[in-house]
């Protein structure tokens, strides 16, 4: 008899011990969401801040999921990129992104607009247009064939100019200030995010070890 109360003090042991890893994964997985929340709104912050916006005119900008047309991001809203902001998972409904190292190190920040996009590298980095595979791969391989085959729907009659895919990379000298690249829908977005965070990675792989 008392064996058999001792093995269901055991059993009701282990139970209430798995309940309570339960909850603590509970809580640290609220805690990881509640930061990503609040870093994603501290950034969104600066940069409304930074252009002028008053914090209770916030509330009169429509919440569209994108800021207003013709904004264009700060160039000082670059010093958040030497931050440790934790990263928000990316979805096509985001304004802005900071890409990333698989090691946490700043890369870039992607601001969304409509139908653009604005990348502006971590200055920190002083990436040049000259370092691969900037050229080759993301210029020659990623941007030009998107242009091209916006070229080809353009001849065909299947798009007007005006909505053709294209590119600008802003300079000084030969370091990548902004790239800005406009009439982009989402299939091209997905592309152009991880093709351009894999490119600044291996640029900065390659600057390491210059």
């Amino acid at each position: 008899m008392v064996c058999d109360c001792l093995a269901q003090d055991s059993e009701k042991m282990k139970a209430m011990i798995s309940f309570k890893k339960r909850l603590e994964d509970q809580i640290e997985r609220l805690t990881q969401e509640a930061n990503e929340a609040q870093a994603a709104l501290d950034t969104v912050n600066i940069i409304l801040l930074e252009k002028g916006f008053k914090r209770g005119d916030i509330k009169e900008i429509p919440a569209t999921g994108a800021l207003p047309k013709e904004v264009v991001l700060p160039k000082s809203a670059k010093e958040l990129l030497k931050s440790k902001v934790t990263p928000v998972p990316a979805t096509e409904s985001e304004t802005v992104i900071p890409l990333k190292t698989m090691n946490e190190e700043p890369l870039a920040l992607m601001y969304f607009e409509k139908q653009s996009i604005h990348v502006m590298p971590d200055e920190s980095k002083k990436f040049s247009v000259d370092t691969p595979p900037f050229t080759n791969f993301l210029v020659e391989k990623v941007f030009a064939k998107m242009q091209e085959k916006d070229k080809e729907l353009v001849r065909l009659g299947q798009l007007t100019p005006d909505k053709m895919f294209s590119y600008n990379i802003v300079r000084e000298c030969d370091l990548i200030r902004e790239i800005i690249i406009k009439n982009v829908d989402e299939e091209r977005v997905k592309e152009l995010k991880s093709s351009i965070r894999w490119t600044f990675e291996k640029m900065y792989e390659k600057m390491k070890s210059a």
